[in-house]
């Protein structure tokens, strides 16, 4: 005899009508996204928003199946986020934003809100939904929801303030609203009925005034368990908040052993990272089409004239030459087609000079590569503690120093990107002096 069901038939007589029995498709994909947690202490939270987020669509479908629903921006299927952030943020349906707060159980009197789905506009949703999950049995329920006005307003007429722990303690009662009336408003509303706050212009300058506190704070967060709010301030928060690449930086930093030589997770690469993201980029796009943007121009960049053979060395463009031969007989090869700057440097009295050259990937047109050639003007000889650092938003790419026994006359590396991405570089001698450059991007515009 086949057996369909491992629950006694009482149990099931038991469900309330508004139960949504969970599918064993349902509950592993939930305990997949769950073990891609790094805080072990958000992992059944996790599970519980995984369980939620699919009984909730199906939900929907089974009421009406033409919901339009995207999990593009949901926070729960992008783990640097899920991984600080215990609700089920930025689910779309019909163009409305939601947010599922997923509980256990209605045993307490309060429901636990994160206060960035409150008080932060890239996460505010235009509805929060509170859905219980009954996780041994299997079963889930929508329990009720609010409307962002309605949170707002109750929010102000009783006074209630965030915890120290950056939640706010919401009356259950406040969930009385009948679920049915949310599907209502997703048929018939448009999402302009329920505004949402702007998100402030200002997010990189703060970012940017942070960067030293930021860079001494968030290698903490390593230490497993530890929360934001136990590290940063409120004002720190949403800096983190509201930058997904630190939030990845943060992501990656867990999923590390806590005695790592990693160098992307030390104090530095932060510095490069912040400056990345807030920071305006010099585009040497434009160096193809014999223009230097403005920044290139306030940076004292000056552009070289094309490649072309010479016989001797009296300027920069000619030295550049020399240089290129050399390389080329190391196997890398400059193209015709590509365009060089350079720029001369002070760094402790000692005057150096950066060429920066850039070209498409002849293979693929959506790429670009910077090859960046460090050295002493004329040829001379670099310091002997002179290093060379280039970062991008994932991590530190390039770190290298001069070879004392080879008196190196220049250092040079090369790196490839996508036409979105940007590179930031940094020079230092004894990593006492430093001095990092506005960032290079790749815009035909």
């Amino acid at each position: 005899m086949t057996n369909f069901s491992t629950k006694p038939w009482f149990d099931l007589e038991r469900l309330p009508t508004t139960a949504i029995i969970l599918s064993p498709e349902a509950i592993n994909q939930a305990v997949e996204i769950s073990s891609q947690i790094k805080n072990t202490f958000q992992q059944w939270q996790t599970y519980l928003n995984g369980l939620a987020l699919f009984a909730f669509e199906q939900w929907l479908q089974e009421r009406d199946d033409s919901f339009t629903i995207s999990r593009e921006q949901c926070t729960l299927l992008q783990p640097a986020i899920a991984n600080v952030l215990p609700v089920v943020d930025k689910l779309e349906v019909n163009e409305f934003k939601l947010c599922l707060i997923a509980i256990g159980s209605l045993t307490d009197e309060e429901v636990t809100l994160p206060k960035v789905v409150v008080d932060l506009p890239e996460y505010v949703p235009h509805f929060y939904v509170l859905v219980e999950v009954l996780e041994e049995v299997e079963y889930v329920v929508i329990r009720g929801f609010l409307t962002y006005q309605q949170l707002t307003e109750r929010l102000a007429k009783a006074n209630l303030l965030p915890e120290s722990d950056w939640t706010y303690q919401l009356p259950l009662t406040w969930f009385a609203e009948d679920p049915d009336r949310l599907l209502l408003y997703l048929r018939c509303l448009k999402p302009e009925a329920i505004p949402l706050p702007a998100i402030p212009k200002e997010r990189a300058d703060n970012l940017f005034q942070m960067q030293g506190e930021l860079t001494a704070l968030l290698p903490k967060l390593q230490v497993p368990g530890r929360e934001l709010w136990q590290v940063l301030t409120s004002e720190q928060g949403t800096a983190v908040l509201t930058s997904p690449e630190l939030l990845n930086w943060i992501y990656n930093l867990q999923s590390q052993p806590v005695e790592t030589g990693n160098i992307t997770f030390k104090p530095k690469y932060l510095t490069d990272l912040i400056k990345l993201l807030t920071q305006p980029a010099v585009n040497v796009g434009r160096w193809l089409w014999d223009e230097l943007d403005e920044l290139a121009k306030q940076s004292s960049w000056a552009l070289l004239p094309r490649f072309m053979p010479v016989t001797a060395m009296r300027s920069p463009a000619e030295e550049l030459e020399v240089i290129a031969l050399q390389l080329q007989q190391q196997g890398l090869e400059i193209p015709l087609q590509a365009r060089a700057a350079f720029k001369d440097l002070v760094l402790a009295g000692i005057t150096l000079r950066l060429y920066a050259v850039t070209w498409y990937l002849s293979s693929d047109s959506s790429r670009w590569t910077l090859l960046l050639i460090f050295g002493a003007p004329l040829l001379g000889t670099l310091p002997d503690n002179l290093k060379l650092r280039v970062s991008d938003q994932t991590g530190i790419l390039v770190e290298q120093g001069v070879n004392s026994k080879q008196g190196d006359s220049y250092l040079f590396t090369r790196v490839v990107g996508d036409l979105n991405e940007k590179f930031i570089v940094s020079v230092s001698l004894m990593d006492s002096v430093e001095l990092t450059l506005p960032p290079f991007a790749f815009e035909l515009g």
